[in-house]
C-alpha cells in the first residue's frame, strides 16, 4: 500500500472549491472508510458499491461530487486512509419526470405543509432522486435544511409535514411516535354493502412476498384502522380511513383484506408487474387531513388537503 500523504487529501485549491452540503436539492450520502488494503478511495468505492460502476464513480470524483467532511473534493487518485469520512452525491443518468406539481398548503416559521402528488416519493430512493418531493422542494424553495416529519407512500397523494427549524424539529417529530397526530385519508374502492356503520379493522401485519409487500398474519394485532363509508354510487364507494397505527401499507392491506381493494392499487390484493408508471391510473388514496396540538403554543392545528381523488364515483 502506498504511503499516505495528507497534502493530497486536504489541499484546497481555487480549481477544487469545497463541495456544498446540498447540491441541486440533493443532500450528501456518507460512508466512513473501514480497515482495508485498498490503494485508493476510488478502488474502495468501486468494490463497496459495484452497482454504481467504476465509470460513474470516476465521473463523480472528477466533477467534485465525492469529498471529505470539510467539503474538500477527493479525486480518483487519492490514497486510501482508514477512518476517513466521505460524502458523495447521488445522481441518476435519467429519471422519468413525474408530471404533477406539489402545492404548498401552509408555511410558517417552523412548519411547511405540502400536498404531494401521486407517483412522487417523499425522499430520494431507488430510481428516484430529483423526482422526489424533498429534492424538488429544496430546489424550488431554496431551503437546504428542510426535513420531512413523516412519510406517505409514493403511490399516495396528499399532505406531508416538513420541519423548517432545527431548533424546534424534535418537538414536532415526537408527535408521530406518540400518536398525537390525527391523520385521515380518503379512498375510492368497491362498495361494501354490509358496511352501514364505522368499522374498525384490527390485525397483525407483517412482511410478505416479495419483500416490499405486506400481509395480514396470525398473532396479536399490531395495526388498527377505522373505516367509514362517505358515499356510494354504483358499485364503488368513497371511504374515510383513520389509521390508529402506522404500519407500512396498512390502509391498502386492510381494504384489500375486506374485499374492497383501493382502485388502481398495483400491489394489493395481487401484484401487477408494470414496466413503468401509468400516470393516468393513480392509486385512489389521499392523505386528507392532519390535526394535532402544537407542541410550542399548545394551540390546535388542522390542515386539509386541497387535492381531490380523480376517479369519479
Amino acid at each position: 500500500m502506498p504511503e499516505f500523504r495528507p497534502e493530497i487529501h486536504t489541499a484546497r485549491t481555487p480549481e477544487a472549491p469545497a463541495a456544498p452540503a446540498v447540491r441541486d436539492g440533493v443532500g450528501a450520502s456518507h460512508v466512513r472508510l473501514p480497515e482495508g488494503r485498498w490503494e485508493t478511495v476510488f478502488a474502495f468505492l468501486c468494490e463497496r458499491f459495484p452497482a454504481v460502476g467504476p465509470g460513474v464513480w470516476h465521473r463523480r470524483m472528477t466533477r467534485g461530487l465525492v469529498c471529505d467532511d470539510d467539503g474538500v473534493p477527493i479525486g480518483p487518485g487519492t490514497p486510501y486512509r482508514r477512518g476517513l469520512r466521505l460524502r458523495y452525491y447521488r445522481e441518476l443518468a435519467q429519471e422519468t419526470p413525474v408530471p404533477f406539481d406539489a402545492r404548498v398548503v401552509h408555511r410558517d416559521a417552523h412548519l411547511l405543509v405540502v400536498d404531494k402528488p401521486h407517483f412522487l416519493p417523499v425522499v430520494p430512493a431507488g430510481r428516484f432522486v430529483q423526482q422526489s418531493l424533498l429534492v424538488r422542494l429544496k430546489r424550488e424553495l431554496g431551503i437546504d435544511d428542510l426535513v420531512p416529519l413523516h412519510r406517505i407512500d409514493r403511490d399516495t397523494a396528499g399532505l406531508v409535514l416538513f420541519s423548517l427549524q432545527p431548533s424546534t424539529r424534535a418537538a414536532y417529530q415526537q408527535l408521530f411516535p406518540r400518536r398525537a397526530v390525527l391523520k385521515t385519508y380518503e379512498a375510492i374502492a368497491p362498495a361494501l354493502p354490509e358496511l352501514s356503520a364505522p368499522l374498525v379493522r384490527r390485525s397483525r401485519i407483517g412482511r410478505g412476498e416479495p419483500f416490499f409487500r405486506m400481509r395480514e398474519t396470525q398473532g396479536e394485532p399490531n395495526s388498527e384502522t377505522r373505516i367509514e363509508r362517505l358515499e356510494t354510487r354504483g358499485g364503488r364507494a368513497r371511504y374515510r380511513l383513520t389509521p390508529v397505527t402506522g404500519r407500512k401499507h396498512q390502509l391498502r392491506v386492510h381494504m384489500a383484506a375486506l374485499g374492497a381493494p383501493i382502485v388502481n392499487d398495483p400491489i394489493y390484493p395481487e401484484l401487477r408487474v408494470v414496466a413503468e408508471d401509468d400516470f393516468s391510473q393513480p392509486l385512489q388514496l389521499l392523505a386528507k387531513s392532519l390535526a394535532f396540538d402544537d407542541p410550542l403554543s399548545g394551540e390546535p392545528r388542522v390542515f386539509e388537503s386541497r387535492l381531490r381523488l380523480a376517479e369519479p364515483l
